[in-house]
């Protein structure tokens, strides 16, 4: 990068804006031909789903371009070097990577960060999609004779909209603020609420596709959901602060920690937020002890998260209800001892590592599917409204009828 370089360069913005609505028109075409015969609810039901897949494996690239080090594989943003494509920066990318020959740019980590800005735009252009369709079926809905009303709130995807709109700022501002630790945490939390908010839109989407009602949980287990909710949050940003600040190898022993089960730690520097990346806000460099404080409390807070949901899949096995989440909540926590562990013990593998943010963003979309098909059968229930015109058919729960089943 040159002295001169700017770190914003808007030159390009257009263009990375036509690509992504390039890229968006697979995705849409696909869904308006797998269902052109059907209503507007199920075509928006379908677009919903894919596009929460699409979000999803786009936080998995997203941790891949970070545990690759190519978040800073081209330096300004929305472009690189002012073109759109690596391939109009080849010259500079040259220089950088013939002066620092592994980085931080390179020709492979500049496209791995520009892949991730192109599928980044092109998710931003299926939700302005979702959004405009959530306001013409409504529209539509008020019409004599039209078609049933949204299940939920245009509003809805309008705030997932303005949402993937701040998660594009905070995007820039890792790129610019040269992967500040509490912006990259930030982003990836951004990424998570993301998957949440499209998560519940295509529950009640399918629930309302289907004829199918939410099902009707013990108050209790209700809270448990939500609490274990919590949890996993607070864990995933525990999590997101050891990946930002490189602490995974502060402990490579597993279970203790440097020989210990108490060693020595500065939680002090830890959870000093804001600072540059390996720094403190003095200037000096942070301590091995804080990175070690950072890593062991993400230990530590993992064994709570592990009995919380092997407590929360007992009882909803106990109940009968919700079996497919249960199921995957299962599957999912196992994933997560295993990741976790090979992290530690076997050097920080990519794989593992992509895996682990992964079962992570899993666990929030399960939970949040759980909470969005069921609500609580007491009288103070706070849950959201049953989609209209939703029934129960014979033998058919939001339990039977996952937010995985849609006809894209």
């Amino acid at each position: 990068m040159t002295d001169t370089q700017p770190l914003y360069d808007l030159a390009p913005l257009l263009r990375l804006m036509l690509l992504g609505a390039a890229i968006a028109l697979g995705p849409l075409a696909w869904v308006w031909l797998r269902n052109r015969r059907s209503t507007p609810l199920r075509r928006l039901q379908a677009l919903t789903v894919l596009t929460l897949f699409l979000t999803f494996d786009l936080v998995l690239f997203g941790a891949f371009t970070r545990l690759t080090d190519s978040g800073l594989g081209c330096p300004d943003w929305p472009g690189c070097y002012g073109n759109a494509s690596p391939v109009g920066a080849h010259a500079e990318i040259s220089a950088a990577q013939q002066a620092m020959p592994t980085g931080p740019v390179t020709h492979g980590k500049a496209w791995v960060e520009m892949i991730h800005r192109y599928l980044a735009t092109g998710v931003g252009v299926l939700i302005i999609a979702l959004t405009v369709g959530a306001w013409r079926q409504l529209r539509a809905s008020r019409r004599p004779g039209g078609p049933p009303p949204p299940p939920l709130s245009p509003w809805w995807p309008t705030a997932t909209l303005v949402w993937v709109c701040l998660q594009g700022a905070f995007g820039a501002l890792t790129v610019t603020m040269k992967l500040f630790p509490a912006i990259v945490t930030l982003h990836l939390i951004g990424g998570l609420v993301l998957l949440a908010l499209l998560c519940v839109q295509a529950v009640r989407q399918t629930q309302a596709a289907l004829g199918t009602s939410p099902a009707t949980l013990r108050p209790a287990l209700r809270r448990l959901l939500w609490a274990t909710l919590a949890l996993v949050s607070l864990q995933v940003v525990l999590g997101g602060w050891v990946s930002t600040n490189y602490a995974v190898l502060a402990c490579t022993t597993f279970p203790t920690c440097q020989g210990s089960w108490w060693p020595e730690m500065d939680f002090a520097h830890a959870f000093q937020v804001w600072r540059p990346l390996g720094l403190l806000q003095d200037g000096t460099s942070i301590s091995f002890a804080g990175l070690t404080a950072i890593h062991y409390i993400h230990r530590l807070a993992a064994y709570v998260v592990l009995a919380a949901l092997a407590l929360l899949v007992w009882r909803l096995r106990r109940e009968q209800v919700l079996q497919a989440p249960a199921r995957w909540l299962a599957g999912l926590s196992l994933l997560q001892f295993a990741t976790g562990l090979s992290n530690v013990v076997l050097d920080w593998p990519l794989v593992a590592a992509v895996l682990h943010t992964g079962g992570a963003a899993a666990l929030i979309v399960v939970l949040t599917w759980a909470l969005s098909a069921s609500r609580s059968h007491g009288a103070f229930a706070t849950d959201l409204p049953s989609p209209p015109g939703a029934h129960t058919a014979p033998g058919r729960t939001a339990a039977s009828a996952p937010a995985s089943r849609a006809s894209a």
